[in-house]
């Protein structure tokens, strides 16, 4: 065992000193973190180019790829117990179950493939929530007729080969391609938009079009380094089994079904801003953008825990995988504390870098920006609480304590601050931060009650 995998996974039985589990869960992390933050980076390079074209195809641009990303990580949720049963049978010794666990995750995300491609073909149902505009919706729907055909590489390249590469100790041939994909889409979007070398230019259609190549050349690019690398037996040709796939569903429904409750939450709260006012939506978009970056490096925490849990629960040591859960948990709690003084010392300074200091949008994104400091904390021991439960394989309680906390408690405490009591869009955030507190407690709890030696903890 090389000197990584050694410190990512101890060989002997004792649980591990605290420092251990810490410097294990940052190996895993950091890669997972860049590759997200770099998936942002795509983001953002697509939505400069579309304002370049104007306002209608930076509209319809960007709420087609927030209906796109929001379906492929609801996807993508479903495929993570991948990552789980892999971590759970290499720490049981049991490797040679590993490509079975995987081929049958491949033959599930392909199957997947066909409800989001349906979905992107006909959005209906989710413009019908975003709106009545005909003429934006029309251009939604152009832009994801071009986009969908990205959704088989999305699905297999994100879904399910990012999430599986950490439970092999790969994660850092994420690096190796995820950075130069956020490079190509940048050049093909100049490229598609504009035309040139023979190209006709291609406009909003073009960025979708940009977009999808880069998924298509990350999936295939992924895949390949995972086919050729001397870890490949873990790959190695093999039967899909029924039992592992309705055991993948039985992980990643509720997780799937987690993210749909949290997304609607955001969605939600995001319409009732608009109601209140173009100053209010464009404060409302500037924090969410902030809180959103900050929150890739607790989500990938989040991916590291789920694993390094279950490889310590697979291996029938429980003492060790309680400390591997709460490493992580402290970890993301200390990262997203350092987030939250910036945002609370100095929150004119971050929205400085979005909007002109004396504008009234930017003045009320600075107040928004200091409850988002108030619950960042929160945020991320929540998300990384939810991963340290599903490296024990226990994901539907989790998913009805964090609906519980975001819709009965979040939505309705945000409700009522913003209209009876009159605080508007602040309102609303307090709101978020009350569900997500409410929703930090109760995992936090359950992953201390069920992490427990001795304790009958789901999947054990």
């Amino acid at each position: 065992m090389s000197t990584a995998s050694s410190l990512i996974h101890p060989v002997d039985a004792r649980p591990g000193r605290l420092t251990h589990h810490l410097r294990a869960t940052i190996v895993l992390a950091a890669p997972i973190a860049a590759a997200q933050l770099a998936q942002m980076a795509m983001g953002l390079t697509d939505t400069v180019m579309l304002g370049r074209i104007g306002d209608t195809a930076l509209a319809a641009g960007g709420l087609g790829a927030t209906l796109f990303f929001t379906c492929l990580f609801t996807f993508q949720g479903l495929l993570s117990g991948t990552a789980v049963l892999a971590a759970r049978a290499r720490g049981a010794g049991q490797k040679q179950d590993v490509p079975a666990i995987y081929w049958s995750g491949l033959v599930l995300s392909a199957a997947l493939c066909v409800p989001m491609f349906a979905l992107m073909s006909d959005p209906g149902p989710l413009l019908r929530a975003a709106g009545d505009n005909p003429a934006l919706m029309e251009a939604v729907r152009s832009y994801l007729s071009v986009l969908r055909w990205g959704v088989p590489a999305g699905v297999m390249g994100i879904g399910l080969v990012r999430g599986f590469l950490p439970a092999i100790e790969l994660q850092r041939l994420m690096l190796w391609v995820i950075p130069g994909a956020v490079l190509l889409n940048f050049v093909l979007n100049i490229w598609f938009i504009n035309g040139g070398l023979g190209l006709a230019p291609h406009g909003m259609r073009g960025s979708a079009a940009a977009t999808a190549v880069s998924l298509w050349v990350s999936a295939l690019a992924l895949l390949a380094l995972l086919h050729s690398h001397r870890q490949a037996h873990f790959v190695r040709p093999s039967r899909p089994r029924f039992s592992i796939i309705l055991a993948l569903l039985t992980i990643g429904l509720p997780v799937g079904m987690t993210m749909v409750v949290e997304a609607a939450l955001f969605l939600v709260t995001a319409l009732m801003v608009g109601a209140l006012g173009p100053v209010e939506l464009a404060a409302h978009t500037v924090a969410i953008s902030v809180a959103s970056v900050t929150f890739m490096v607790p989500l990938a925490i989040s991916q590291a825990a789920n694993v390094r849990v279950g490889y310590e629960a697979g291996a029938h040591r429980p003492e060790a995988a309680r400390r591997a859960g709460f490493a992580a948990i402290g970890l993301a709690a200390a990262f997203m504390g350092a987030t939250a003084l910036v945002m609370l010392t100095a929150p004119h300074a971050v929205v400085g870098l979005y909007l002109a200091a004396a504008s009234p949008s930017a003045v009320l994104a600075a107040r928004l920006l200091r409850v988002a400091g108030a619950f960042q904390i929160a945020d991320g021991v929540q998300v990384t609480a939810s991963g340290a439960l599903r490296g024990l394989k226990d994901t539907r309680m989790p998913m009805l304590l964090a609906a519980f906390g975001y819709w009965g408690i979040g939505f309705w405490l945000g409700r009522t601050l913003a209209f009876p009591l009159g605080l508007g869009v602040v309102g609303l955030w307090w709101g978020l931060f009350g569900g997500l507190a409410t929703s930090a407690l109760c995992l936090t709890t359950r992953f201390y009650i069920f992490a427990r030696p001795g304790a009958v903890a789901p999947g054990r």
